[in-house]
C-alpha cells in the first residue's frame, strides 16, 4: 500500500514539475480564457473566476491520474 502511495506521489509531483515547463504552450491554448471564465475589474483591483479552466483541468486530470492508477496497479 505504501509503495503504491509513492509512486503515485512521485508521479504526481513529475506531473507538476512538467506542467510548469510547459505552461506557456497551456497560456497559448487557451487556458484562463474559456467559455465560463469569468474576468472583473474595477478603479485598482481585478477578479478573476477561472470557472471554465477549472472544470476543464478537473476533467483532463481526472482521466489522466485514472490512467496512471490503473497502469500502477496492473
Amino acid at each position: 500500500m505504501g509503495e503504491s502511495v509513492s509512486r503515485f506521489l512521485i508521479i504526481a509531483g513529475l506531473a507538476l514539475v512538467a506542467l510548469g515547463l510547459l505552461w506557456p504552450l497551456v497560456k497559448k491554448l487557451g487556458l484562463g480564457r474559456l467559455p465560463g471564465d469569468v474576468h472583473l475589474s474595477g478603479d485598482g483591483w481585478s477578479l478573476h473566476l477561472l470557472l471554465g479552466t477549472s472544470i476543464a483541468l478537473s476533467i483532463v486530470l481526472t482521466v489522466v491520474l485514472n490512467l496512471v492508477m490503473w497502469f500502477l496497479n496492473r
